[in-house]
């Protein structure tokens, strides 16, 4: 009798151990439609795939043939074909060029041409992108470099005008389906050949000394772009921050209103500019001007109207928001090189796009590869070189549909099963390895820095984030417990829940896949 306790407790223990090993263990589709059965979920739209980079084999496959609003995981189209077509080692140029003469007194007897090919970074970014983005005080220092070379190169005074050049792009400022509210914004910025700190001014705000005097408001690099109408009142301490901005279309008046308590840290805000041509043409000649060079002309722009252009016209001529247009476009073999700045390599700036989403960035890899590999810069023109790519990557054409270049129109559609095969596709190209590091690394930087960042997840997740109201998107590829690489693409819409609750469903999937590798 007392020995039959521990014998009894023993076979317990037994049968509870061969019930857990015959116990089924769930497969990956289990797991994942086990995740996404809760009602407030199942409401909305979802669409995944995974494949095995090692095998071929599809894993899992849910709506993965279902269109999609990708919101930023377009841009994973876009630079995957700026990396094949254009190279990662391509370099934009900016120049300052005149058809006229400089004679021996400093006196340039012409126009002065401020001429742009694209360079998204004329801008206080530092590059190469480390963990995060991080900007210096010189905001305008390229344009200084260049206003100083001219003084060296002895201008004194210009008889003619300043010409901001944008014009090896068309003027096509915003895409097909983007939201008027985006606009005021960085997020939606202007497109331009001529691109001067992000086309965004950023605007400061400070309380005032005492409750009931307006805030302080500065803007800067160019204060005097926009006219401000600040009604911005300080309140007491405590009485928490709230305040607003608005532009209106076309216009260069910047309205803010709401209060800014006494004992709040202050705000900064990056806010779009209207054309980013004539802003760097104000903004050149204010520096030109500071150096002691008297400009007799005017300033104004030189645009490509996009209603000229056709597969045979690459380049025309529009009239600016300031005046007439001069009716000689500046030819590149007449013209004579006074300064010009060189880029870092594209890849350097796929990096910033694929790291921080960086909208603008995006758009003009877009026109620029309309204008090096197709029949113009502009939206179409890019858009029917991103065609041709992903017919070559295997992509089916009833699998996409797009209208800008970085995800900010809601018109755009994409299947996971689409993005999945770009990935795969991408991995077996001589550029794949750089492309993926382009990639937010999960736990470790850009929009994937505080997502996925257990030890475990850290640093096995290159993924490319995508938001807009209603749409939250992961797609890239994922080292599993097993050690092999999987693509993946999760894309989800028409979600009417708090932006957390969607991305902790998102990464809960993937740690799921993580988990369960391939071949179970």
């Amino acid at each position: 009798m007392p020995r039959s306790r521990p014998i009894s407790q023993l076979f317990v223990l037994l049968l509870m151990v061969a019930s857990a090993w015959a116990a089924p263990v769930k497969s990956l589709p289990e797991r994942i439609a086990a995740i996404l059965s809760s009602p407030d979920l199942e409401r909305g739209f979802w669409g995944i795939e995974v494949v095995s980079l090692t095998s071929g084999k599809t894993l899992y496959a849910g709506g993965s043939d279902k269109l999609f609003t990708p919101a930023s995981n377009t841009k994973l189209f876009t630079t995957a074909a700026a990396l094949a077509l254009i190279g990662p080692d391509y370099k934009f140029r900016t120049s300052v060029e005149t058809i006229g003469t400089l004679d021996r007194y400093g006196r340039l007897n012409g126009d002065l041409v401020l001429v742009g090919h694209g360079d998204p970074n004329l801008s206080g970014r530092e590059l190469p992108y480390d963990l995060r983005t991080q900007r210096n005080d010189h905001p305008i220092q390229v344009l200084e470099t260049l206003a100083d070379a001219l003084v060296q190169k002895g201008v004194k005074y210009v008889d003619g005008d300043i010409v901001a050049d944008d014009s090896y792009f068309a003027f096509e400022r915003y895409g097909e389906g983007w939201s008027q509210d985006d606009l005021v914004w960085a997020d939606g910025a202007p497109v331009s050949a001529l691109t001067i700190n992000d086309n965004v001014v950023f605007v400061n705000i400070l309380p005032a000394d005492r409750p009931g005097e307006k805030a302080f408001v500065t803007v800067t690099p160019f204060a005097d772009y926009y006219r401000l109408d600040n009604r911005i009142i300080t309140t007491p301490a405590g009485t928490g921050r709230k305040f607003f901005v608005n532009r209106e279309p076309g216009s260069t008046v910047l309205t803010l209103w709401g209060n800014m308590p006494l004992d709040d840290a202050g705000a900064n805000e990056a806010l779009a500019i209207e054309d980013p041509a004539e802003f760097a043409a104000a903004l050149f000649r204010q520096l030109l001007e500071k150096r002691g060079i008297v400009v007799y002309g005017r300033q104004r722009t030189r645009h490509t109207e996009l209603a000229t252009l056709s597969t045979f016209t690459v380049t025309a001529l529009a009239p600016s928001r300031g005046g007439s247009n001069d009716p000689r476009p500046l030819k590149s073999d007449q013209s004579v090189v006074l300064a010009s700045y060189e880029s870092q390599p594209l890849l350097q700036d796929v990096r910033v796009i694929n790291k921080v989403s960086q909208n603008l960035h995006a758009e003009i890899l877009l026109r620029l590869l309309g204008r090096e590999r197709g029949t113009a810069g502009t939206i179409e023109g890019g858009l029917e070189v991103l065609r041709g790519f992903l017919t070559q990557a295997g992509v089916s054409a009833d699998q996409y549909v797009f209208y800008d270049g970085s995800g900010l129109s809601r018109q755009n559609l994409v299947t996971p099963h689409a993005i999945v095969q770009l990935l795969r596709y991408a991995a077996n190209q001589p550029w794949g390895a750089a492309f993926k590091n382009t990639f937010p690394v999960s736990g470790v930087d850009g929009s994937l820095s505080d997502r996925l960042n257990a030890p475990r997840m850290q640093g096995r997740v290159f993924g490319k984030t995508g938001s807009l109201g209603g749409v939250k998107t992961l797609s890239g590829y994922a080292t599993t417990d097993r050690g092999e690489t999987v693509a993946f693409s999760i894309l989800s819409n028409n979600l009417n829940l708090p932006t957390k609750r969607v991305t902790d469903t998102i990464d809960q999937v993937v740690q799921t896949i993580v988990e369960d590798g391939p071949g179970r």
